[in-house]
Formats: structure tokens, sequence, C-alpha cells
């Protein structure tokens, strides 16, 4: 029986043995934990104990995704369960009562993920950055090393699935760092493996809007949208600033047009809001009732009742504009823009801050800050403005008025 003190090091060293045989080598700390080793050189940690006349072998995890110090955890534990007169078949069911991350992340969703705004976003960047690297590993399987190598793979991307933002990028280290915190609270876990995975690169804030030459074509293009409920979705994604989500499920109970007032009950930030409707939107919304009732404003097929994704809408509208559109595109433009873009006439047309930040529904002013760089035309109005009222001071001041003021104050 051939005995080794485990490290990652020494394990990492180990040589595989020929093809078609295993090398079973056991540690020195916990002397039923062992590690067998095949010709592929896959690694994998098990208890190996006597049961009666027959040795059971409960199967802990896979090295080097599961540390060494993990093993011998879940190895003190295999027999603890042992020693409490378990046999080998309820062994096995203790160590496999831990959750996979994806059995987790169902928990997760029923317990703490679906009382949040953005759930249906986390959703998606489980399912498509964090469940196929990592979703049928136990929870305490999981390192730092496998998530900072899944954020990495977010970033690169692939020939079929570009890369993404730094800020996409950050979103899903924060849903991932989120899911293991709530392990942790819930008792699954003691660490954080999230915990100093770092990010690169800076977020970089967008200021892109529709310009004085794109707007006109991009009326255009809207007006020759053939899906009805796609077209007013997006100009009232221009005329009132919310965002996509909101939108989306728009519901006839919170708009009172004799007021022209939108009042949404819960947004991103968790609070309430009430938009403004100008008169436009509010001819937009008296039509649209009479063809779709006291339900959702932009009802739809899925299971939710309410229109979900406009992007391939947007797409088409801003082809036909010939605008670039996408995060990613140079000078591109999506659908979030739209609500920029009211935003940066806002500040054009001498709207301050304070005004767009609340029509906007910022939480920060920091958030609202981005539209007093985007023209500066308000700027040049407002330095304009002070240079002609201090000439105008100039030409009256006391001095002017009266020569002897000047020699009085050198006496």
């Amino acid at each position: 029986m051939e005995r080794l003190k485990f490290t990652k090091t020494a394990l990492l060293a180990l040589q595989p043995p020929p093809m078609g045989a295993r090398l079973t080598i056991y540690d020195t700390e916990i002397p039923k934990l062992a590690l067998r080793m095949t010709h592929a050189r896959t690694q994998t940690f098990y208890v190996i104990k006597r049961a009666g006349s027959a040795m059971a072998w409960v199967k802990l995890g896979i090295f080097p995704e599961m540390t060494v110090e993990r093993a011998r955890e879940e190895a003190q534990k295999v027999l603890g369960a042992f020693a409490s007169g378990a046999n080998p078949a309820e062994a096995k069911r203790i160590f496999k009562a831990e959750p996979t991350l994806t059995e987790f992340f169902a928990e997760y969703e029923s317990r703490h993920g679906t009382k949040k705004r953005a759930w249906p976003a986390d959703e998606q960047r489980f399912r498509d950055y964090l469940k196929k690297p990592m979703g049928n590993y136990k929870l305490s399987e999981i390192t730092r090393a496998m998530i900072a190598k899944a954020l990495s793979d977010a970033e690169k991307g692939t020939a079929e699935k570009p890369g993404k933002s730094v800020a996409t990028v950050r979103n899903i280290r924060a849903l991932a760092s989120s899911v293991f915190a709530k392990a942790i609270e819930w008792g699954y876990l003691e660490a954080n493996p999230v915990q100093g995975v770092k990010v690169a690169g800076k977020k970089v804030s967008r200021d892109r809007f529709l310009l004085s030459d794109e707007l006109p074509r991009f009326f255009v293009a809207l007006a020759e949208e053939p899906n009805d409920t796609m077209r007013d979705f997006i100009l009232l994604a221009l005329l009132t600033g919310a965002r996509r989500a909101n939108l989306c499920a728009m519901h006839w109970t919170e708009i009172d047009l004799s007021s022209s007032t939108w009042r949404i009950p819960r947004t991103k930030n968790d609070e309430p809001q009430t938009v403004t409707l100008c008169p436009e939107a509010v001819t937009l919304l008296k039509a649209r009732k009479e063809t779709t009732g006291n339900g959702f404003v932009f009802p739809g097929n899925g299971e939710s009742g309410h229109v979900e994704e406009p992007k391939k809408a947007v797409i088409r509208v801003m082809e036909r504009a010939g605008i670039p559109y996408g995060r990613d595109v140079p000078n591109g433009v999506t659908l979030h823009d739209l609500r920029r873009t009211l935003g940066s006439w806002q500040a054009r047309t001498g709207a301050s801050l304070a005004i767009i930040g609340k029509s906007l529904n910022h939480k920060s002013l920091q958030a609202t800050a981005i539209y007093a760089r985007l023209d500066l035309d308000p700027v040049r109005q407002s330095v304009n403005t002070a240079t002609s009222a201090m000439r105008e001071a100039k030409a009256v001041t006391p001095e002017a008025d009266n020569p002897q003021s000047s020699e009085n104050e050198a006496a």
C-alpha cells in the first residue's frame, strides 16, 4: 500500500501508470483517503474502508477541481458517517446530499432569486457562462481557479459566441459571488470561491445616443416597421426613457391617461417611478388601448403574457435607418441607448441634471452625470450667457459711473 502526504505539488508530480492500469495512493494524514490515477492522468479522490467482508469505495471528487484540503474535509464526513454506524450506501448518500451547482441554483432561485428584479438576466448568465463549466460539480468541488477560467472564457468568447464586455463579466462574477454567499448562509459551504477572483479591465460608461442627423432616419425606419406592437414599443422606449423590462411588463392598471402618467410599481433600483407621458405617448397609448383591452400594453405569447425581447425588431429598424447596432459594434446603438437619447436631448434643451435624473429614475447623481458630457451645446450656452452678463456688468461698474471712486479706494 503506497502512501504519500497529499499536497497539490505532490499529486501534480505523480507519473501515470501504464495503459490499462490504475495507481492507488493513500494519504498519510487521513489514512482512509486515497487517490486513484488512470493512465490518462485522471485523479479521483476516494474514501476506502472495509465494510464487513468487502471494501467500500466512496467517490469524493476529481483533483485538482477538488482540492486536497476539501478532499480531507469530505473524507472526515464520510468516515464520521461510518463511525456512527452507517453502511456504505448510507455514507454515499450523506456525501451526495451536497448539491451540485445546478441543483443549488434551483434552490437559490426559489428562496432568493425570484425576488430580484433582474432575475431573468441572472438566469441567462448562469445558463450561458456558469452551468456548462461547473454545473455538474458539487459546491465544495468548485475552486477559485474554475471561477476565474469561466470569467476569462466569457471575456474572450468563441468563434460562435463573441467575448463579453467588462461590465457583463463583472455581472457574471457578481452572480456567482451571490450564489456562493447564499450557500454559506444556508450551511452548504464555509468559504466563497469567488473571493479574490478579479475582473481585468475598466468598466466603460456608454454615452451613445441618437444624433441630430440620425433621428430623421430612425423615425422613417420606425414608421416602416411591419410589426405594430414592436413599432409602438420602440417609439415608447424613446418617448418615455423607460427601461426594457418595465416597458415589456407595462400594464394598463399602471397608466392614467387623464393625468398623462405611468406609475411603475417596481423599477431596477426597487423603487416605484411615475413617468410623465408626453402628448405623442398618450396618443399612442390611446390607440393601443382600443386593441389590447385591459391587460398588458404589449401582450406576448410566452408564459409571462407580455413581450419579452424586442431585440430583433430594434435590429431591423436600425438596419433600415443605416445605424449600426450593438454594444460591441463601433458606434453601435442598442435599445437602452434610446433611454439615453431622451436624457441627452433633455440636456441639450437646458434641463438640469436633477430633472433628468428624476425623469429617468436614477438613484444617484453619478448615474445622471454622464449627460453633463454628452453634448457641449448647453455648456457653451451657459458660458456665453455668463460672459455676456459679465460684459454688461462691466459697462455699469461704479468706476465707470463715478471716476472718483477709484481715487477714493486708492487713498
